[in-house]
């Protein structure tokens, strides 16, 4: 095995809370070890632009309680190509960086996994998606901070919606996985939840709407998880159509569930996951991701993490209806 003497760290695709704490935990344990590291600004971009710098601890003082990234992140049309990805790693032998350290999610680690097996780099992922969808972790970098985030909106909405007798379709992220949905809508006392796991027909809507809805009061939260063609817009003009005694609302938290200090959980969750990527260099692990399963650090083949799909507990679906009733 050629001897490791330099680490590049990049963060790319969507930002979440706590990869500045991941950037932390590479660093610190990096130099801890004795590795070189180097920070490669605005993700794959960054790298096929060579905007590479050498980190030292100072470069990551006071950084673990930020939201973002320091190290800014970009989607990457040209990293997509063959000849994007020559530049990529090119600038990775210019800069004698021997592994890439990609803290990200899918698409991301998508890209990593890509440049190993087209160029032979050296590639550890790290788990940075609010959604929650990476497969081997029971948990990723970003998704407990953005739980609470929406709970804190829903529990503010729910005020407005009892005053007003209104239903509120709330669209959170996680168009292909809905962690978030399902567990905000369980966590905030919503009376129901449509995510991509339970595909929902008019039957459904109905039921929902009937069993949220007391005679008492005319008002409920509907969590929903965003899609392009069927996302709470969608389900409210439904609700007007087919349910014309409501008045209905729909509030789109969009980016505002990507912001704000990292969660106690999410600091803990990269650290240890930074750290574990240091270990898997130190122990001969190519082309894994470093997760936390069953509070033990695991490395997991980006493969196996890309395209395999997460479980997801559908028991959480009878406790969300069990208690809206």
């Amino acid at each position: 095995m050629t001897k490791v003497k330099t680490i590049g760290i990049m963060t790319s695709g969507g930002d979440a809370p706590g990869m500045n704490a991941a950037i932390r935990a590479v660093t610190r344990a990096g130099i801890c070890k004795g590795f070189k590291i180097k920070g490669i600004y605005r993700g794959y971009d960054g790298l096929i632009n060579n905007e590479v710098t050498d980190f030292t601890t100072e470069n990551v003082s006071g950084i673990i309680m930020s939201g973002g990234t320091i190290l800014k992140t970009a989607r990457s049309m040209e990293f997509k190509t063959p000849e994007g990805r020559k530049k990529a790693y090119d600038n990775l032998v210019k800069n004698k960086i021997d592994v890439l350290v990609v803290i990200g999610g899918n698409g991301s680690l998508t890209g990593a996994m890509t440049l190993a097996q087209e160029h032979d780099v050296w590639c550890i992922g790290l788990p940075g998606t609010v959604d929650n969808d990476l497969y081997g972790t029971d948990s990723t970098i970003g998704y407990d901070t953005t739980l609470n985030t929406i709970v804190e909106c829903v529990d503010r909405i729910r005020d407005t919606a009892s005053s007003h007798e209104r239903i509120f379709f709330i669209e959170v992220m996680g168009r292909d996985a809905g962690f978030l949905a399902q567990n905000s809508a369980i966590a905030s006392g919503a009376e129901a939840a449509i995510i991509p796991e339970d595909s929902t027909d008019v039957d459904q809507l109905a039921n929902f709407m009937q069993r949220g809805i007391r005679k008492s009061k005319k008002s409920c939260i509907v969590i929903v998880s965003e899609s392009p063609k069927c996302g709470a817009l969608y389900y409210a003009d439904r609700v007007k159509k087919e349910f014309t005694d409501f008045d209905v609302r729909v509030s789109i938290l969009g980016h505002l569930q990507r912001g704000g200090r990292p969660s106690a959980h999410d600091r803990i969750l990269a650290s240890r996951t930074g750290v574990g990527a240091i270990d898997a260099i130190l122990q001969g692990q190519r082309n894994v991701m470093v997760g936390v399963r069953n509070n033990e650090v695991v490395y997991v083949p980006l493969v196996e993490a890309i395209r395999s799909d997460k479980p997801f507990d559908k028991k959480l679906i009878t406790v969300l209806e069990e208690l809206s009733i």
